[in-house]
């Protein structure tokens, strides 16, 4: 069988130091693919390179070739060998497949169900096609790979619910408002737990966005990548009678809003529902802001709460999801397994042809009484025999079952009829 080799080092096997090593940026990509198809020992190859994964795809001419893939890492990233095979992980035939899989379902990310590494591994393809890197065996196993992980997302519930603080908190506004497109938001503090927090809500289209943070500098900065519009911390409570959602994420050991702050707010907004995501420990948003009719705060062990029950649910999904999964490696394997069975029918049908042929020619060469016709006609005849005898084996070996082991008879049928086939 043609072999499928993957190696690669993910969040699982390298720090994120060594990950940033390993790393292969577009432009690495193109000349590593290059210099992997002038390799006559490589006859297809994918490089999936993400903040998360770097990962070698590929099919070898003769042997395995993996020192050479891991010299070649070596090489490129000029890092030595010592540095990084440690953390190596090397799967081979079904079980590079079954990787491949896992991953672009996003049943090996770090957050499972994830929906971007899909996207990364077809634009590592793309450009594994566009510089003429793989080739049949590899862009049918792609196909197959973009196949299994849309029936996952589609068929399991793998990505339906938030599992990072951030998403939960984006969620819950969705539940309370429903529609986030004419909704204002305010964010307090200008950290990553916002910055997050921004992704989400931009994904759901919300109307403007605002950034109040201590140092002003830093809400102008992040409001300028989304944008925003940044204002002064002490801006924060005129700015409540204006905006519909509160992030808070800052630093301080003190509310930075109070009920008696919210309480006169919701009177210059006509008690129009406000809504306050506090991601911040210890706690930014005043707890008793409940008790003002319309206001809602939801502190981050609320938020925990939510994305526990639903990393539990996402956990009953990935079981189905590796089902599907593992149905589709076999299915794969099968088709690989025909592959094999084309070259073995040839060889035996040539092996056949060429004995009848030669037996044939050495009984014939002593017939000198024998016309043309008659000669044709034991010729005719011989090949038929051939052809007869083989068969019903060649009917068996194309004629492969679901609970069988094909490339077991394969083995047979090459060393019952002495057919030595090239790796």
């Amino acid at each position: 069988m043609l072999k499928i080799i993957l190696i690669g080092a993910n969040y699982k096997t390298a720090p994120v130091e060594l990950r940033e090593k390993l790393s292969f940026s577009s432009e690495d990509s193109i000349a590593a693919l290059e210099l992997l198809k002038q390799d006559k020992d490589i006859k297809e190859s994918i490089i999936f390179s993400t903040c998360n994964r770097t990962e070698i795809l590929y099919i070898p001419e003769t042997g395995d070739q993996v020192d050479k893939i891991i010299e070649f890492i070596s090489f490129h990233k000029k890092i030595d060998v010592s540095e990084f095979k440690s953390a190596l992980y090397i799967h081979r035939g079904d079980e590079a497949i079954l990787h491949l899989f896992r991953v672009a379902s996003s049943l090996d990310s770090m957050v499972v169900g994830e929906p971007q590494i899909l996207g990364q591994i077809k634009q590592a393809y793309r450009t594994a096609v566009a510089n003429k890197a793989s080739g049949v065996l590899l862009n049918r196993l792609m196909h197959k790979t973009f196949n299994i992980a849309k029936k996952v997302r589609k068929e399991t519930g793998i990505g339906d619910n938030a599992v990072s603080i951030s998403y939960a908190a984006i969620e819950l506004a969705k539940k309370i408002f429903s529609d986030l497109s004419q909704k204002n938001v305010m964010l307090l503090g200008a950290g990553e737990m916002a910055e997050l927090a921004v992704e989400h809500l931009l994904s759901n289209n919300v109307k403007q966005i605002i950034v109040a943070n201590r140092t002003f500098k830093n809400a102008v900065d992040l409001a300028g990548k989304f944008k925003g519009q940044a204002v002064k911390f002490e801006e924060r409570e005129d700015v409540l009678k204006d905006v519909d959602i509160i992030i808070s994420s800052t630093g301080s050991k003190e509310y930075v809003l109070t009920q008696n702050q919210v309480r006169k707010a919701m009177k210059k907004r006509h008690h129009n529902t406000l809504f306050f995501i506090d991601i911040a420990v210890p706690r930014d948003i005043d707890p008793k802001i409940n008790t003002i009719s319309n206001a809602y705060v939801y502190d981050i062990d609320d938020l925990k709460n939510i994305v526990e029950s639903n990393i539990e649910q996402r956990g009953k999904e990935t079981i189905k999801a590796e089902r599907y999964i593992e149905e589709a490696v076999v299915k794969f394997l099968k088709w690989l397994e025909s592959l094999a069975i084309v070259p073995t029918i040839k060889a035996l049908n040539d092996k056949m042809s060429s004995i009848v042929d030669i037996e044939c020619k050495k009984t014939l060469s002593n017939l000198n009484h024998l016309s043309k016709e008659d000669i044709e006609a034991i010729r005719r005849m011989t090949r038929a025999i051939a052809t007869r005898t083989i068969h019903d084996p060649i009917l068996f070996l194309r004629n492969t079952g679901d609970h069988r082991d094909d490339s077991l008879y394969l083995n047979v049928t090459r060393q019952l009829f002495n057919i030595d086939l090239p790796e």
